[in-house]
């Protein structure tokens, strides 16, 4: 029979699994394209809906829609219209690639898998038509693999393999019974719950152990961050807002969205986490609407041999009095090249090259720092950046701050006292708050305090533009979002003389507890103040009101442990290099040796607690006359209960005793008859051979006792009759006074021969 025989109309149990097996798998593999939210809405829902179509006619039980015939025409009649889906409509969803052409012939390609599994599905009638769709199932996750690196696809990959196994097996199975003479097995019967008990349980077995195979060796050898076409798949969608001009009013916009911008996790300084601000980009000029930075060259910042960015030391006075921060952050696709750290940094680490890390081809990996430490990647980050880094924190005495004086050098008095033109009354305003402040640090906390206090928080915007925003604000409405109180405290110490700068960032975020992360999200978008002391460099103020503590429910709680997952895959998986490795092999070390240490010491506890038990009990034995019989006994007790069986199989050999009546296991009785029978004769010289059966050896002894014993013994292990116990007991017991008298006749024979006849003396 050839290898397009016909599955049957009513197929038979290992047909019936094999046709549900390649369902799902195409079912899995169409899944996985869909949630990576690269294809177009009809791309996306209707070969969904058409497998549930198919899978209602699977429940009915109708069989192929489509003649083969039918199903080659259609396929071929798509073929002819793929070059204008390519230039057309794949060619227009792929204009914010990096390589336009090459993604629309992704698109197109996937376009036209689908169509090829939809028509083949419908019409699939032979092993071969099912063994096509397997591997076209096997092609389109490889194109999902092209198009995301998404933690869903990871649950989508381990169902697939489990699929996958599955159907080619049952592939190989059905082949294989082509041909083959033998009883057909029916669905819904006995036989065929077994089959797919085993064929399920094979197919899981082997998927989890190439799991474990593939994780073994994915962790021994490092691969490269990202893949091969992981450069030229479409731009992600990106968070904006972040940029090198920001103009009042913007940033409300941005804490709408909630969207993950970045994830962070401390490895060193958590106890100030509670201080965090992941700062980006600081401002130095303002028009009345808009901050900008002039334009200036940045400084290029190379990494060294250890692979870390030095930005340059931090001022004189923070160090000590500074905490040091260590960190990795997870940065989501962003429309800006700014790259975040909490305050000062002082040293990253990671790959900013300008494009995805491929073999053969050089690359030149670098970051850039501006006049206000302001660190961006020179590339947009279309993909997820991973890096770490260490920072200073602040935490300068008040005392020092207030004392620090008025003595800014030249260039902080150019860039940072700049204003634009007034409204009088801001000036006597600032004025009037800082009357009593006696230094320049009283007189920020003033500020900070009297915004914080006297003025409200809201996201809503003023309806026309006002003309001069920042008056509005202060003198109108009281009410605004961080950009504006920010600006407002800028421009305030600037009429002071105090230098002062503008910083956008994000706020700490959410705290993860269960992954150790943080979660910053668009909505956690801030703007807050940096203040120039000699000596110290900037110190950060936030004159934005708190808002309140977000409370999750326990839905928003469960969400946490698929963040800390994907957290984890990113990091783990994603971003796996060969300082992944290292850094892995550290911590098995580190953990290997504390796991061993902490075993010592849990031996060494439990041997000093058993010698001070020896001689606390010897202590005791020597104080009472009633200890060491009660220990006596309890070790015999003891010595009871763990010989308990074999003592009670000697009671029953030996005296015929037992707990229960014999009735209930006369072939284990009848047993212990022979193994003791068998343990009289081998102390008399008599050993059965493993390869005799019991009547063998019975017959090759002089004894007619032991022939029937025998008989007797297999008649009750083996027979359908009752067991004569009775007769096997006395049997026994004159065997063993037989063999007792001849023993004592033959020790009384060799006595005589050693000391010869007597001889009578007269």
């Amino acid at each position: 029979m050839s290898a397009t025989t016909t599955m049957g109309s009513a197929p038979a149990a290992l047909e019936r699994y094999l046709e549900l097996s390649v369902f799902l798998l195409l079912l899995v593999s169409t899944l996985t394209l869909a949630t990576t939210g690269k294809l177009d809405l009809p791309s996306t829902v209707v070969p969904v809906g058409l497998l549930g179509v198919k899978a209602w006619g699977y429940w009915r039980g109708s069989g192929p829609k489509l003649s083969a015939r039918t199903a080659n025409r259609l396929v071929a009649a798509y073929l002819a219209l793929w070059p204008v889906d390519l230039w057309w409509f794949s060619g227009a969803r792929a204009q914010g690639a990096p390589v336009p052409l090459l993604y629309a012939t992704l698109l197109a390609t996937i376009h036209l898998m689908l169509v090829a599994m939809l028509v083949r599905l419908y019409s699939a009638r032979t092993v071969r038509d099912y063994a096509f769709l397997g591997l076209l199932s096997f092609a389109m996750m490889l194109a999902a693999a092209v198009l995301t690196v998404d933690t869903a696809y990871l649950v989508f990959f381990v169902l697939f393999l489990g699929l996958a196994i599955s159907t080619f097996i049952g592939l190989e199975m059905r082949r294989s019974a082509e041909g083959a003479v033998g009883a057909r097995v029916e669905p819904g019967s006995p036989a065929a719950a077994r089959l797919y008990r085993a064929l399920r349980s094979t197919s899981v077995t082997i998927a989890a152990s190439m799991l474990l195979l593939g994780a073994a060796l994915f962790f021994l050898i490092p691969r490269y961050r990202a893949g091969y076409l992981g450069g030229y798949t479409l731009q992600p969608q990106l968070i904006s807002g972040f940029d090198d001009d920001v103009t009042l009013g913007q940033i409300g916009e941005i804490k709408r969205n909630t969207e993950v911008v970045l994830r962070a996790r401390l490895t060193q300084g958590a106890a100030h986490a509670g201080l965090l601000r992941w700062r980006g980009i600081a401002l130095a000029s303002f028009d009345g609407r808009r901050w900008f930075n002039p334009p200036s060259a940045p400084r290029v910042i190379e990494p060294n041999a250890g692979g870390w960015y030095p930005l340059g030391p931090a001022p004189d006075g923070l160090y000590g009095n500074a905490v040091e921060l260590r960190y990795s952050i997870l940065l989501e696709p962003l429309a800006s090249e700014a790259l975040f750290a909490p305050y000062r940094a002082v040293a990253l680490r990671g790959v900013f090259a300008p494009e995805p890390e491929r073999v053969g081809r050089p690359r030149r990996s670098y970051i850039l720092m501006d006049a206000t430490d302001s660190l961006s990647n020179p590339y947009q980050n279309f993909t997820r950046r991973l890096y770490e880094g260490i920072s200073l924190l602040p935490a300068v005495d008040r005392q020092a701050l207030e004392a620090a004086g008025e003595n800014y050098p030249d260039p902080i008095r150019e860039a940072y006292l700049q204003l634009p033109a007034l409204d009088p009354r801001i000036v006597a305003l600032a004025e009037e708050i800082t009357r009593s402040a006696a230094n320049p640090f009283r007189k920020a906390e003033a500020i900070e305090r009297y915004l914080r206090t006297r003025f409200g928080y809201t996201l809503e915007q003023p309806g026309p533009p006002p003309a001069d925003p920042l008056a509005h604000f202060l003198f109108e409405r009281r009410a605004g979002h961080c950009e504006y109180f920010a600006t407002a405290m800028t421009v305030m110490l600037r009429t002071l003389g105090i230098p002062a700068r503008y910083v956008n960032g994000f706020l700490a975020g959410e705290y993860n507890e269960i992954g150790g992360d943080f979660i910053v999200r668009a909505s956690d978008a801030h703007s807050w103040v940096e203040v120039y002391f000699p000596g110290y460099g900037w110190i950060s103020f936030d004159p934005t009101p708190p808002a309140e503590p977000i409370v999750r429910s326990w839905l928003g709680r469960l969400a946490l442990y698929w963040d800390w997952f994907e957290l984890r895959w990113q990091e783990w998986v994603i971003n796996y290099d060969a300082a992944h490795q290292q850094t892995l092999v550290h911590e098995l070390v580190a953990d290997t040796r504390a796991w061993l240490s902490a075993i010592r010491q849990f031996w060494q506890q439990q041997r000093r607690a058993a010698v001070a038990a020896v001689k606390s009990g010897q202590a005791a034995l020597a104080r009472s006359p009633y200890a060491l019989p009660a220990a006596l006994a309890a070790l015999g007790l003891v010595w009871l209960l763990l010989r308990r069986h074999a003592l009670l199989d000697w009671l029953v050999v030996r005296w015929g005793w037992s707990p229960s009546p014999r009735e209930r296991f006369p072939s284990r009785v009848a047993t212990l008859r022979y193994r003791a029978l068998l343990r009289l004769l081998e102390r008399h010289g008599h050993r059965k051979s493993p390869a005799q059966t019991p009547r063998e050896f019975a017959q090759q002894l002089p004894w007619p006792t032991v022939t029937t014993l025998t008989e007797l013994y297999e008649a009750a292990r083996y027979g359908a009759q009752p067991a004569a116990l009775e007769t096997m007991d006395t049997l026994l017991a004159e065997f063993r006074r037989t063999l007792g008298a001849n023993r004592r006749r033959r020790t009384r024979g060799n006595q005589l021969d050693r000391t010869g006849p007597s001889t009578a003396v007269c």
